[in-house]
């Protein structure tokens, strides 16, 4: 019994040795170290082929591989009308399901893998078919990471800025509204290999507060575009932004000093007929500044075969500006017509009074008074007939035009006023015509 009790307890202070160094060795685990040898273990020579794709639904080889797609867009820096493409920055994302990279989570505590070098793995031949430029971001260290999750799945993230063809239809220019695509596809491998889907919920996010400088975002829509060829077909994603433009740009750089010039070529028809200077120096600066207007805003646009709202615009301030040029040179041609019948009408009576003298003295040389008082008393019965039918004829009337015209004799003057009434409301109703047709017509097609 003395032999046996000191053996007992030599045996369970053995035991809770250890169990304290089995703690110590759990609790001084380096989970960095388990990464790597993971990694060796699943990524290692012989082990994984990069250039096999994984498998595809349910483990099979013979289905398509699966890779989910969402994106976040921080940023859409321009919208350029003239060579029609729009630059956006964007965190692009995507996830698939790998089984050959499958290991243990240590009890959950080591959540996910990460990679810096997507050519370690698998990763789908994904391209932006409408992409002009673009570049990846690599300050300070290259925006890019994988994850690989216990069961698989790989997460594959990165950064890029991008600049994309954007085809507009500027007919309604500045009323219009655009659409921009951004569409993404597999370059080798048909849709019997791989098949982009868009993530379950939310696909694509947008930064809050973007500000653009001349568009807003109204919404965006996710969509499929897949396309086939002689090779076959190709799996792809798009996403179609509505960009609508801000019209209160245009309206004070365009709209309100093409009013303006309209309205101050119109000060010439206040002007008197003969201040020739400043009639024709008014409409010919007005005349020149409009022209540099219109030519301004086709330089910012491209040259486009169709007509636009903004040439409908110019074309008619245009031709308001150069209609009261030319109304002056009618004035001018007007004004010496009406000197030219003045000097006419002077000559003619001057040559009438000639006349009548002549024929008084002739009669006061004659000698006999019987013949000189006959056709004075026959001249009196005359006149008092004539002064009789005068009272019983009634004067012709004349409507309000006529008797309101009556108040400018000379033709010039006419020219004057009626273009004074008629160019602002020639102008007011072009106003109505093209506000109630290109406004109307914006919101059938919203709708």
């Amino acid at each position: 019994m003395d032999i046996s009790r000191p053996s007992c307890s030599l045996l369970i202070l053995l035991a809770l040795y250890i169990l304290q160094l089995a703690g110590c060795m759990n609790a001084k685990i380096n989970f960095r170290e388990k990464e790597k040898q993971i990694l060796d273990q699943i990524l290692g020579p012989g082990r994984y082929d990069a250039r096999i794709r994984p498998s595809g639904i349910n483990g099979t080889g013979d289905g398509p591989t699966l890779v989910r797609v969402n994106l976040y867009l921080r940023s859409i820096s321009k919208i350029d009308d003239y060579k029609m493409e729009y630059s956006v920055q964007l965190t692009f994302r995507e996830q698939w399901l790998d089984e050959r990279l499958k290991f243990n989570n240590l009890g959950g505590r080591l959540k996910y893998l990460t990679l810096t070098e997507a050519n370690r793995v698998w990763m789908p031949d994904l391209f932006f078919s409408n992409e002009k430029e673009g570049h990846f971001h690599n300050i300070i260290m290259p925006n890019v990471y994988i994850r690989i999750f216990p069961n698989g799945n790989v997460l594959y993230s990165i950064r890029i800025s991008l600049t994309l063809s954007c085809p507009m239809n500027l007919k309604l220019y500045p009323l219009d509204k655009q659409t921009c695509s951004l569409r993404m596809a597999s370059y080798g491998w048909t849709t019997d290999d791989l098949v982009f889907l868009w993530k379950e919920g939310d696909p694509v996010q947008v930064v809050k507060n973007l500000h653009l400088p001349r568009f807003t975002l109204e919404k965006f829509l996710t969509d499929y575009c897949n396309s086939k060829t002689n090779t076959g077909e190709y799996s792809c994603l798009k996403v179609d932004l509505l960009f609508k433009r801000e019209f209160s740009y245009y309206l004070i750089q365009i709209y309100i000093p093409c009013c303006m010039l309209v309205i101050v070529s119109w000060v010439s028809f206040w002007l008197d007929q003969g201040a020739v200077p400043a009639r024709v120096s008014l409409g010919v600066t007005t005349l020149l500044t409009m022209a540099t207007q219109s030519s301004g805003i086709n330089a910012s646009l491209p040259p486009v075969s169709y007509t636009k709202a903004i040439d409908v615009w110019t074309g008619v301030c245009l031709t308001f500006v150069f209609g009261a040029l030319l109304e002056f040179a009618l004035v001018n041609y007007a004004s010496r017509s009406d000197m030219h019948r003045e000097n006419m009408k002077k000559s003619r009576r001057e040559m009438e009074a000639a006349a009548s003298l002549d024929a008084a003295s002739d009669l006061l040389d004659t000698d006999s008074n019987t013949t000189f008082a006959m056709p004075l008393v026959r001249g009196g019965v005359v006149d008092t007939k004539m002064r009789q039918c005068e009272i019983h004829m009634s004067p012709p009337r004349k409507n309000c035009c006529r008797l309101w015209m009556s108040k400018f004799p000379t033709r010039s003057k006419r020219i004057d006023v009626i273009s004074r009434i008629t160019f602002p409301l020639v102008f007011a109703l072009f106003n109505l015509a093209y506000w109630s047709t290109y406004l109307f017509r914006d919101e059938d097609e919203e709708k």
